[in-house]
């Protein structure tokens, strides 16, 4: 049974016009299937439905079937980029694609599990209370509402795997893996794209992560990775991702807030820490420090952001920076990763936040008045239970306040924020409301209330934030 074909364009041979694709990966550079998609490119097909986590940045991802107007509906956790324009967000915005659904990362991940499962629907605690529950049916277990999602079928996928065999076993290498195992077992026929293939026998059995059973064809990558020039990218990009600091508010720099935010870790923990500013807290959690961090794409037990010249390709975070790997550290796949979350196996999850009310819930995923918005993992990360600490600007950069009596942004999630940090307090979410129990140096308490649009206790004995 040989399922090795010559070339991506022979893999895609029989795509046909009006076909559904999964598109494993996280959305990095280093992810896609790029083969695939370029002989999926010239071969011309329309009017394609595409499912996939985000349809990345750069000549290589699914940009390129934008660009070639190939696309007509998208399923995803994100669709446009807060810092900068795509071809796939004006293609939504001229109306050239008929359908737009945003998912939920982990839901977007289950939903394909569940298809290529045979299960043709299931109940979920995420989205409860937010845009993603409208029109859906609600049940109650446990004293608890949950939402009813419908199972992801399609007729292709196309995942990247390091190596392959011609029986169509495949193993990925460290976080890598995320998406693509459960995209492979979605799909009518799915096409692997792989760093190497080897011959039958060559893989260790106990560490084959897709068997065979779930892939029909295997073609070896007619592009490999330029690695160096993933590193300059993550240089170039990785760590000042959504960080810019604000001296007009003349409160703390990215880094001081990362590093209070650190503080309020336990020894013990699992920790995930979010897109943006929460990134940076790995930076700040040390060596003598009983904190494990997790991430959305399948790894616990990474550490900092990797020094220039250290920097492991295929160990990246939620952001898509390039991370260090710590002593104990495990790889899995995104279906994991976000099963970790909703069972309450995280202890505290660090967000970022557009809003917060003082009833604690959170709106981090859409501004209306800019039409962008991306799910991402956030409302997933938020439904397990974990303690939410958030870490965020005070205000926006028109001074719009942040914290506020209510939201008016679409929800994330309903009163799960606890703590928060902001450049210019460290305040908590109790059942009265904000309390802040602390200053940044420099900053007033009249300037945080002048900046705070809801009531405001303060806590006794006040003080100024300490960072060690």
């Amino acid at each position: 049974m040989d399922k090795v074909v010559s070339s991506a364009a022979q893999a895609v041979r029989d795509v046909p016009d009006g076909a559904s694709i999964l598109f494993g990966g996280f959305g990095v550079v280093q992810g896609w299937p790029n083969s695939l998609l370029l002989a999926l490119r010239d071969r011309g097909a329309r009017d394609l439905t595409v499912i996939f986590n985000t349809p990345g940045v750069g000549p290589l991802s699914a940009q390129l079937l934008a660009e070639a107007g190939l696309i007509r509906k998208v399923i995803a956790s994100f669709a446009a980029y807060p810092t900068r324009p795509t071809p796939l967000e004006e293609q939504i915005k001229a109306g050239k694609v008929a359908l737009l659904e945003l998912v939920p990362q982990g839901t977007l991940a289950e939903r394909v599990r569940a298809g290529g499962a045979g299960i043709p629907a299931f109940y979920t605690p995420t989205g409860v209370g937010t845009p993603v529950a409208d029109g859906k049916e609600h049940r109650t277990f446990g004293g608890r509402e949950y939402i009813l999602e419908t199972a992801l079928r399609a007729d292709y996928a196309f995942i990247r795997a390091h190596r392959g065999d011609r029986h169509g076993n495949l193993v990925y290498r460290r976080g890598g893996r995320n998406l693509h195992p459960a995209f492979a077992t979605g799909a009518r026929i799915t096409l692997a794209e792989v760093d190497e293939v080897v011959n039958t026998g060559e893989l260790d059995p106990e560490c084959i992560v897709t068997p065979g059973i779930y892939v029909d064809r295997v073609v070896r990558t007619e592009h490999p990775l330029a690695v160096e020039e993933i590193r300059a990218l993550s240089r170039r990009f990785g760590r000042a991702i959504h960080v810019e600091p604000r001296p007009d508010l003349g409160g703390l720099p990215p880094d001081l807030m990362a590093r209070r935010a650190a503080l309020l870790l336990r020894d013990g923990e699992y920790v995930n820490l979010g897109l943006g500013l929460p990134t940076l807290l790995s930076n700040y959690i040390t060596g003598e420090r009983d904190v494990i961090l997790h991430s959305e794409n399948g790894m616990l037990g990474f550490g900092p952001l990797a020094e220039e010249g250290q920097e492991d390709v295929d160990l990246y975070n939620a952001s898509g920076q390039l991370v260090s790997m710590l002593p104990g550290a495990s790889f899995f796949d995104s279906v994991a990763a976000h099963g970790m979350a909703r069972g309450g196996r995280l202890s505290t999850v660090v967000l970022g936040a557009f809003q917060v009310s003082a009833q604690g819930d959170l709106a981090n995923w859409n501004v209306p008045e800019s039409g962008k918005g991306g799910i991402g993992g956030a409302m997933d990360l938020a439904s397990g239970g974990a303690r939410v600490l958030v870490v965020t600007y005070h205000t926006t950069r028109r001074f719009q306040p942040k914290l506020l009596r209510r939201c008016t942004y679409p929800l994330t999630a309903l009163r799960c924020v606890k703590e928060i940090v902001t450049d210019l307090a460290y305040i908590t979410v109790e059942p009265e409301g904000f309390v802040l129990w602390e200053l940044a140096p420099g900053v007033s308490l009249e300037r945080v209330k002048e900046l705070t649009d809801a009531p405001l206790a303060v806590a006794p004995g006040v003080r100024e934030m300490q960072f060690g």
